[in-house]
């Protein structure tokens, strides 16, 4: 069985972009009963269409919801003035806009504003000139190292390494300052510090002699950032690097692996403020905070999923809205007890399963997110997309 999903690509070795269409900027079409969808355009020939799937989503301050794709770039449900009750339409933005790669990897807003994209060869950054979202408005940057010489504390030029701008995950530290996780480690950028040559500067976090790393971790693919209501910056190790969960305190790193389990795919913060780390195929893992502030040997952990009654589905996505219900979306080939994914709600009490017969777009999904409206967007597996308003399901995916 494979799981598809953006950590599996770490795989690849080699990687082309196939341009089979000459149009630009796509707008959706009108489909069933009126609803428009995503145009899928399934860049990537030489993978089997199971590898595409909308990946990392967010909404805007302007409220347009954003979707970053496996080889469909990048779709935006534009927040339009519009009749009451009436659906807006996507917009569609890949290479033949001039974005740097059609596999969005994450996303994430600043606080200015301006959002930024990973994907596989480098940052998309997208910085509003009005309201309607426009090719014009996308640059393309590559991270290039501001190496500082050990012995003179000086800046030498830039350095440029092709595994830095394979982009797992972004944040926006309290301070305001952007981590950027890479295949070749952790950088971070200060906003508004730019090189000579207005290349935004981006510093090796590791090249920090003050920080205190025991371990000789190298932060290499890590898959999730987050940064605690405390203030420590955890980190989620990917497969190929196995380094676990490590968390930043603001002087050293701590070394977690919980269970023996070397690689997460994610973290995120509950509304209680404790930290779920979530291994696909063992499950989530509970760190609990409140028991712990001084982020100890690990002696808080405890398995999630185990404790809710959730049998031992392979998970690639966690999410907890407003109400305090944990979403978690499953892969529709279970190796663990024959389920059939689909995506569960955990409402503090018991738990409930929505699958294809209630409307999901897929029952592999990859990311979950919730708007300003209190809707729920379910990213899929095939490009697939479908929102929940809490009684029933609207897909937007092109059949």
């Amino acid at each position: 069985m494979r799981i598809f999903g953006s950590y599996t690509f770490i795989c690849v070795l080699s990687f082309l972009l196939s341009i089979t269409s000459c149009k630009g900027q796509i707008e959706s079409k009108p489909a069933f009963n009126g609803i428009s969808t995503i145009k899928k355009n399934y860049f990537i020939t030489q993978y089997p269409q199971e590898f595409f799937s909308v990946q990392c989503a967010l909404q805007d301050k302007a409220g347009n919801m954003w979707f970053g794709t496996g080889g469909n770039g990048i779709y935006v449900y534009e927040a339009r003035p519009g009749d009451s009750g009436k659906e807006q339409s996507f917009l569609n933005f890949t290479h033949l806009d001039g974005l740097k790669h059609d596999d969005i990897l994450c996303c994430m807003e600043d606080k200015s504003g301006k959002m930024w994209f990973g994907t596989r060869n480098g940052l998309i950054i997208y910085k509003p000139s009005g309201t309607i979202p426009s090719k014009k408005d996308f640059s393309n940057v590559l991270i290039m190292a501001n190496v500082v010489n050990a012995s003179d504390h000086k800046k030498v030029p830039y350095i440029y390494h092709t595994a830095d701008n394979f982009v797992w995950s972004i944040m926006q530290d309290k301070n305001d300052k952007i981590w950027f996780s890479t295949n070749n480690g952790i950088y971070t950028h200060v906003p508004g510090d730019f090189g000579e040559n207005g290349i935004p500067l981006f510093i090796p976090f590791l090249e920090n002699a003050t920080i205190q790393n025991k371990d000789s971790l190298h932060l290499k693919d890590v898959l999730s950032m987050l940064q605690d209501k405390k203030g420590n910056i955890w980190f989620a190790s990917g497969y190929m690097k196995g380094e676990g969960i490590v968390c930043f305190d603001g002087t050293s790193l701590t070394n977690f692996k919980p269970d023996g389990i070397s690689f997460f795919r994610s973290i995120i913060e509950t509304r209680k403020g404790d930290i779920l780390f979530l291994n696909p195929f063992k499950g989530i893992y509970s760190y609990d905070a409140q028991q712990d502030d001084s982020v100890g040997q690990g002696k808080s952990f405890s398995n999630y999923t185990e404790k809710i009654g959730l049998k031992k589905d392979t998970i690639l996505a966690m999410f907890e809205d407003k109400n305090g219900n944990m979403w978690i979306g499953t892969n529709s080939d279970n190796m663990w007890d024959g389920g059939i994914g689909g995506a569960w709600r955990y409402d503090g009490h018991s738990l409930k399963l929505f699958t294809t017969k209630d409307g999901l777009s897929h029952n592999c999904i990859f990311c979950i997110k919730e708007d300003k409206d209190g809707n729920i967007w379910f990213g899929t597996r095939l490009t697939g997309l479908c929102r929940y308003d809490g009684k029933s399901f609207v897909d937007f995916t092109d059949r």
